[in-house]
């Protein structure tokens, strides 16, 4: 199974936000600045728009979980095709997985 072995900091800048990748012995801040986006012009920020905002959600629930896009596209299939909100059955699919369960 293929999974990201790349900076874990990197993600985290990406995504603006702590994702949990890190060992919790030190503050993510005082490892990486997560205000700056990875790159030679991380500092600029452009406006979002609606897909690109729906587009860092998922990717960050992919990251968060050390989930593929094929995956991640398998468990949203699955998902949809049950009863009740697909976001809800979404995260409680991926929350059972046994990966997670044992981290």
């Amino acid at each position: 199974m293929a999974r990201y072995i790349g900076p874990k900091c990197k993600l985290a800048r990406r995504e603006g936000t702590d994702l949990f990748l890190k060992s919790g012995v030190r503050a993510l801040e005082s490892k990486c600045n997560i205000e700056a986006a990875p790159g030679i012009h991380g500092q600029r920020r452009g406006r979002q728009s609606d897909y690109g905002t729906q587009l860092r959600e998922k990717q960050k629930v992919r990251r968060i979980y050390g989930v593929l896009e094929r995956q991640f596209s398998g468990y949203y299939k699955e998902a949809a095709g049950k009863k009740g909100a697909t976001g809800e059955n979404l995260l409680q699919l991926l929350e059972c997985r046994l990966d997670n369960v044992v981290y």
